[in-house]
């Protein structure tokens, strides 16, 4: 995936370089906090203490160009994004006759390189207004997961520490405006898949789900 993700990243830089772009620095907020999650509170398998640890520590940083093309566009960014979560998972099934509160300890670090394509819904002198999707190809860089409150006999000790996977490909898709030389944009990820498998198989954490971003055009 590395070979196809480099050669991409090549092929756009050619066509930045001969057509009329932007380029800029960005940097956003980025949380697992979702509906899916909320939805959970009533079962209590997901807690209000869950939803705080989601609104802290998590941010992206990181440089995008826009290619154009009438109302269209094409835009690659790279980008590194940090999440550390500390919660608390209800109830947990360990075997058929033992649940346990398991304290759950996640901190993800992530190479990112989205590319968007995007149009215009509205294109005004100084506002714009648009829309755009397109894969993410992500690249871990030092995530790890712990568990606590487990004994080696329900979960071995080389298990209390898990590698997430070393890349995957995903989907964003979201909305943005500008406005002179700033850009606006919110987006979503569409999947949520990136731990190895896991000795507690019942165990699933959410990845980044939603992205709220500011970035600076320098031209």
């Amino acid at each position: 995936m590395k070979r196809i993700l480099f050669s991409t990243v090549f092929l756009l830089f050619v066509t930045i370089v001969s057509a009329q772009f932007n380029f800029g620095l960005k940097a956003g907020y980025n949380s697992s906090l979702s509906l899916k999650n909320l939805s959970s509170l009533s079962n209590g398998s997901y807690t209000m203490d869950n939803v705080k640890s989601e609104m802290w520590n998590n941010f992206q940083a990181g440089a995008f160009a826009r290619v154009f093309i009438n109302k269209f566009y094409i835009q690659p960014e790279i980008l590194y994004s940090v999440q550390k979560k500390e919660y608390e998972l209800k109830q947990v099934l360990i075997d058929e006759d033992t649940r346990r509160d398991v304290n759950t300890y996640m901190n993800i670090s992530n190479v990112e390189v989205p590319i968007l394509l995007g149009y215009k819904l509205l294109d005004l002198k100084v506002l714009n207004v648009r829309a755009f999707a397109g894969p993410r190809f992500t690249m871990n860089s030092g995530s790890s997961l712990q568990y606590e409150n487990l004994t080696e006999e329900q979960i071995t000790t080389a298990g209390l520490v898990q590698d997430f996977k070393d890349s995957q490909v995903s989907i964003d898709a979201g909305v943005g405006v500008d406005l002179f030389m700033f850009a606006l944009d919110a987006r979503v990820n569409l999947i949520q898949d990136f731990q190895k498998t896991s000795d507690l198989k019942n165990i699933s954490m959410p990845t980044n789900t939603f992205v709220i971003s500011l970035a600076w055009k320098i031209f």
